[in-house]
């Protein structure tokens, strides 16, 4: 899980963009606390605040993009189909497609047969 976060190459599990989502929720408030606190801290008028805001949100809004494509990528659909309102729900509730597909393995599947040549090797 998590190995490259920031990439848009692969698949992901439910699992692994459920967390996601969770991460990107708490960083987003920990993002509006930190713009909060450095604005009252150096007194920034609403422009600063606003440009600080931003620097903070980048890279939490570009790990939400990214893993929300791997997510697509596993249903079969372009990354593109995260722009679709309310597909955040089929993304979290959709079992992705079995076997390989154009973007790669199923995460799934990858494992057991991980799991299953160890078991030949003991």
């Amino acid at each position: 899980m998590f190995k490259s976060p920031f990439s848009f190459d692969g698949r992901i599990r439910r699992t692994e963009y459920g967390l996601s989502i969770l991460i990107y929720f708490i960083g987003y408030f920990l993002v509006f606390m930190l713009t909060a606190l450095f604005t009252g801290f150096m007194e920034l008028d609403a422009t600063g605040a606003t440009l600080l805001f931003w620097v903070f949100l980048v890279p939490i809004l570009y790990f939400n993009i990214a893993q929300s494509a791997k997510r697509c990528h596993d249903l079969g659909n372009s990354g593109w189909y995260q722009l679709i309102p309310f597909y955040i729900f089929w993304l979290l509730f959709a079992e992705g497609q079995s076997g390989a597909n154009e973007y790669g393995q199923n995460p799934k599947e990858i494992n057991r047969f991980e799991e299953i040549s160890e078991i030949g090797k003991a």
